[in-house]
């Protein structure tokens, strides 16, 4: 396998940015699926624990090295901000009132957290094309969710939903930054492993201290938690730590502005949410500000 690997890390840089929106879209999917089959915490901790299994059957059988003892803080840190807080906390806020419209265009300030932080932290440069993307991609969302945001009043929110929501965005951001520290040296899948394990113990904790219960078996939750361990878990937030460590924090997060319009046109697919003109052109602005955003710094003479 590892003689593969040089032919394949190629291919599969130019493909993951893509890839990656498409999958990590589809969260927000999932989050509306499991409302009335699972509360937000016991799904979570499931998804989790089947994804420390498998990431961990795929370090054994590629005979990866696993961190040293005195690095597993760190990973089950990393883990348990972007994996436990982040989604625990925004599958927490969608179950408890906040449209997952809202919780979409709340997610897209973590790149903009993401850039402020790692310019000082990792010296990444960040030209006039990067600030000029994030401004167009976050007014292209805007007017993709405008609707849908119209319709959600602000008094039918309670301050403890919307501040779990906030704290998510920032364990996202903190999460994001922590892969570039001294664990991005680590194999993927098994620190994915350990990674997983915090997000484990995040939710477990959480849906043991909220007393939840619900988990009614049937096709609409084994297929939810399914997708989310192998497509959410396996690839998304694999290619999201694979990029991350690879590249630029801030260049790498500010692909999530693609994922609420992508999440609106799933609606529509899915749901028959119909799209408007201003959608459809709030959708075209945020990928050219995503492109923008992903353009080399300008030379300096």
């Amino acid at each position: 396998m590892a003689a593969f690997l040089p032919l394949f890390c190629p291919v599969l840089a130019a493909i993951a940015p893509a890839l990656f929106v498409l999958v990590w879209s589809t969260g927000f999917v999932v989050a509306r699926a499991i409302d009335g089959v699972a509360d937000p915490g016991l799904f979570q901790l499931a998804r989790f624990a089947l994804a420390v299994l498998l990431y961990s059957a795929i370090a054994v059988a590629t005979r990866a090295p696993w961190p040293a003892r005195a690095q597993w803080p760190l990973h089950l840190l990393a883990g348990a901000l972007l994996q436990g807080v982040y989604m625990g906390g925004g599958y927490w806020a969608v179950a408890h009132g906040l449209s997952p419209a809202v919780m979409a265009l709340l997610a897209t300030l973590q790149p903009m957290f993401t850039a402020l932080i790692a310019q000082r932290l990792f010296a990444e440069p960040l030209g006039r094309h990067f600030w000029g993307g994030m401004l167009v991609g976050a007014l292209g969302v805007v007017l993709v969710l405008a609707p849908r945001l119209s319709a959600v009043g602000p008094a039918a929110l309670s301050p403890l939903v919307v501040g779990v929501a906030l704290l998510s965005v920032f364990a996202i951001t903190a999460g994001t930054l922590v892969q570039k520290s001294s664990i991005s040296a680590a194999n993927l899948f098994s620190s994915s492993a350990i990674q997983n394990a915090g997000g484990v113990l995040v939710c477990g904790t959480a849906s043991w201290l909220l007393g939840e219960s619900l988990w009614q078996p049937g096709l609409a939750l084994w297929a939810a938690l399914a997708w989310a361990v192998l497509g959410l878990s396996a690839v998304g937030s694999t290619l999201l730590v694979w990029m991350v460590r690879r590249g630029s924090a801030a260049r790498v997060s500010v692909l999530v502005l693609l994922a609420p319009p992508l999440a609106a046109l799933q609606a529509w697919a899915l749901f028959d949410e119909r799209l408007g003109a201003l959608q459809i052109a709030g959708f075209a602005l945020a990928l050219g500000g995503v492109l923008l955003c992903r353009r080399r710094r300008e030379t300096r003479p």
